[in-house]
């Protein structure tokens, strides 16, 4: 089999990955995709891709990278989230990729609510209340994060895809 051929597949298996990375946190979604892209760019010795495209998609990378970040930290900082809040909400998201679907919606905030607890150190319905105030904020900026993530990562195959085509 052609050795070109198999890496444009590769490249192509990372722009996927790299898509369902942007929903599920297990994978790095954005640079698995960067990464496919600048792999297909490099096999075509950059004729149909070229630098300014890639600096763009690079650009858009790291953008994408940034806001899911921030809309995550200040979705939890917002209500005033402990780092153990975010923590949870991230190991919260890892224990419910089994149950997916639900387990993406319910798994961070259980987990922020969880290290929201842990952190308070107080067990009583009113830190309770407090606690899901924070873990819903938590999901909250979560789940905007990984929307421009994901909006962002179709607008990067869209960019490369023109490029490639036109």
């Amino acid at each position: 089999m052609d050795p070109q051929l198999l890496l444009y597949a590769l490249a192509g298996l990372m722009v996927l990955a790299g898509l369902l990375g942007t929903v599920l946190p297990v994978l790095p979604g954005i640079p698995l995709m960067f990464a496919g892209m600048l792999l297909a760019a490099w096999i075509g010795d950059f004729q149909q891709v070229g630098g300014w495209t890639l600096a763009l998609l690079g650009l858009m990378a790291l953008v994408a990278l940034a806001v899911d970040f921030l809309a995550s930290a200040l979705g939890a900082k917002k209500l005033g989230a402990s780092s153990k809040a975010v923590w949870g909400a991230a190991i919260g998201t890892l224990a419910g990729l089994p149950f997916f679907p639900l387990g993406l919606i319910l798994g961070p905030f259980a987990g922020a609510v969880l290290g929201e607890m842990l952190h308070r150190r107080a067990y009583d319905r009113q830190s309770l209340g407090s606690a899901a105030r924070v873990g819903a904020a938590t999901w909250i900026g979560l789940a905007v994060g990984a929307v421009f993530k994901l909006g962002m990562a179709l607008a990067m195959v869209a960019v490369f895809a023109l490029d490639l085509w036109l």
